[in-house]
């Protein structure tokens, strides 16, 4: 009782929080960036891209369409043409991932078996809500040459949902197999499901939501978060592109569903639902949604509010700057909005809301490779966790051992939560404040807590075996003698700094950047002694004597790159 009390509290505080989290209340650095900084404007648009294609580009793309890539990723990219890169990122086909499994020894769901089709057992809701976080981080970290990873956890962003707050994990499961099936798919029929789906009905009340007690909650974020959102208020509680009285009305149209915990999936009650005409204002046209009764009464009524709200041109362009700011640059200006998110919203709503091709356009475009466009990002905390393994090449158990591939995933689930990114666990209905916090935006990710944080896993990373990262049953380290012999020239040092600063960095380092790096690895001899020591180890390449001195270089010029600032970006 006391669980389902704090949980029906802290719900009931959402619409709350997400509302003065988008006021811009919260505390931040006297550091950090109060008014948005003042950068050269964009001149190309959404003309196609038909510069230099090399791996500065190519990696470009990649960072931003995948938590990180590896050098293979880079190779295959770079081998491609940058509209062929597009495509093959964006068609790659849908893998269906096996299901999340339950490693407590105590749940009745035996180890090594999935507790999706279980039944509902609160004392073991806990361990199946982080056994789904492992899974989830699992193919995160095993994206392959596709960018719907990525798309997954912009949907998760943008219609956000809390595991700890919707309090069953069988309907996270199926709420995050929804997203997966919509990741490159169509917006308008993801939010026609979202709306009943059963850890959205929970999370935002509207399983509560009766003709005879109505429930604002849903209404208010449908249309504030995730459709046409605000615009500028106009009077008190007014906005431009709806006013308190729609959402008063949207309420109206949505009562009658419930969550049904047998199969994890809603209901509607006919009793239950508000049948008489619901008035919108001036803000829609002053439409009515005619009422209804009768068993598809609930379904009929969300078809026609759905309907009105994307006929409406800002729904379209209210998403195509949530998925910019995602995918490009946090600050639209004038002319972003005219050149590019004007004609992105133009496509979406002809397209019927048809999410890839849009994703298509702005991906193969001049003003997506724009050089002011790279290295703006501050990497969120999933893509530093997953793309230093993958950049630094280091292999992850697979599913072949589910106990040990979990314990390593749940470690990597804490490190970026504590770096303020956990996975299924946004901080409110809003999403993460990166995406939406006016005029920090990405600069949020960085702090002098989690600062801190991120040096010191990726410090781990470049350590040799004995001080490297470790959980109770995995071991994870760069092989930093494998990356050098990958570069083209390992026995000259210029070689390794140029090579693996285009691997890791997205933009160019300075010539004092890249003197300081080669003096990290020469570590004050002439340039000519690398080489000699490189080719001693070549020649003797079991010889540890020969091995200590190559590698103890190596992992310090490794761990001295992921220290610049200049990895924090992306």
């Amino acid at each position: 009782m006391g669980e389902r009390t704090l949980t029906a509290a802290r719900k009931s505080a959402l619409a709350v929080s997400a509302t003065a989290a988008l006021a811009g209340d919260a505390a931040f650095s006297k550091y950090a960036n109060h008014a948005l900084p003042k950068r050269a404007a964009v001149a190309a648009g959404l003309e196609a891209y038909t510069g230099t294609w090399d791996k500065r580009h190519a990696g470009h793309l990649l960072r931003r369409a995948l938590f990180g890539f590896t050098a293979a990723d880079l190779d295959k990219a770079v081998s491609l043409s940058a509209a062929a890169c597009v495509d093959a990122l964006l068609d790659a086909p849908e893998v269906v991932p096996g299901l999340p499994l339950s490693t407590d020894a105590n749940d009745p769901t035996p180890i090594g078996t999935s507790w999706t089709v279980s039944a509902y057992d609160g004392n073991y809701n806990g361990t199946r809500q982080r056994s789904l976080q492992n899974w989830w981080m699992a193919l995160l970290s095993g994206q392959g040459f596709s960018a719907r990873e990525k798309m997954n956890v912009f949907w998760h962003n943008h219609l956000a949902t809390e595991l700890d707050v919707v309090g069953d994990a069988r309907y996270a499961w199926v709420h995050h197999l929804l997203l997966r099936k919509n990741a490159l798919g169509n917006f308008k029929s993801l939010i026609i499901a979202i709306t009943t789906d059963a850890a959205m009905l929970n999370y935002l009340n509207g399983d509560s939501n009766t003709n005879t007690n109505p429930n604002e909650n849903y209404g208010r974020e449908l249309q504030e978060l995730f459709t046409i959102g605000k615009g500028v208020e106009v009077a008190a509680g007014n906005y431009t592109n709806y006013t308190e009285e729609d959402v008063k009305a949207t309420a109206r149209v949505l009562t009658g569903w419930r969550d049904v915990r047998e199969g994890s999936t809603s209901e509607f009650l006919a009793n239950k639902h508000d049948v008489k005409d619901k008035l919108f204002s001036a803000a829609y046209g002053n439409q009515t949604i005619t009422g209804r009764s009768g068993a598809d009464a609930g379904t009929l009524e969300l078809k026609d509010l759905v309907d009105m709200i994307f006929a409406q041109a800002e729904t379209a362009k209210y998403l195509c700057r949530k998925l910019y700011r995602f995918f490009v640059y946090y600050d639209i200006d004038a002319s972003v909005e005219a050149n590019i998110i004007a004609p992105l919203a133009d496509q979406l709503q002809k397209g019927g809301f048809e999410v890839k091709p849009v994703l298509a356009t702005l991906f193969k475009s001049a003003h997506f490779q724009d050089t002011l466009n790279q290295g703006c990002h501050i990497k969120p905390p999933l893509d530093l966790v997953i793309g230093s393994l993958r950049q630094l090449g280091i292999a992850l158990p697979d599913g072949a051992d589910p106990l040990k591939q979990y314990s390593l995933m749940a470690a990597l689930v804490g490190e970026a939560g504590r770096m303020q990114q956990e996975i299924g666990n946004p901080p409110n209905v809003a999403g993460w404040p990166a995406y939406y916090q006016l005029p920090v935006f990405y600069e949020v990710w960085i702090n002098s807590d989690t600062l801190p944080r991120r040096i010191q896993f990726t410090d781990k990373l470049a350590s040799a075996k004995g001080y490297g990262y470790y959980t109770d049953k995995s071991f994870l380290a760069a092989d930093a003698l494998a990356l050098a012999k990958a570069t083209s020239k390992p026995g000259t040092a210029e070689t390794i700094v140029a090579e693996w600063s285009a691997l890791l960095f997205p933009i160019t380092l300075t010539d004092v950047q890249l003197k300081y790096l080669k003096d990290v690895l020469l570590n004050g001899l002439p340039d000519y002694e690398w080489g000699v020591e490189w080719d001693d180890y070549v020649a003797a390449p079991t010889d540890a004597t020969k091995i200590k001195p190559v590698e103890t270089r190596l992992r310090a010029l490794l761990t001295a790159m992921l220290q610049l600032a200049e990895y924090q970006l992306c």
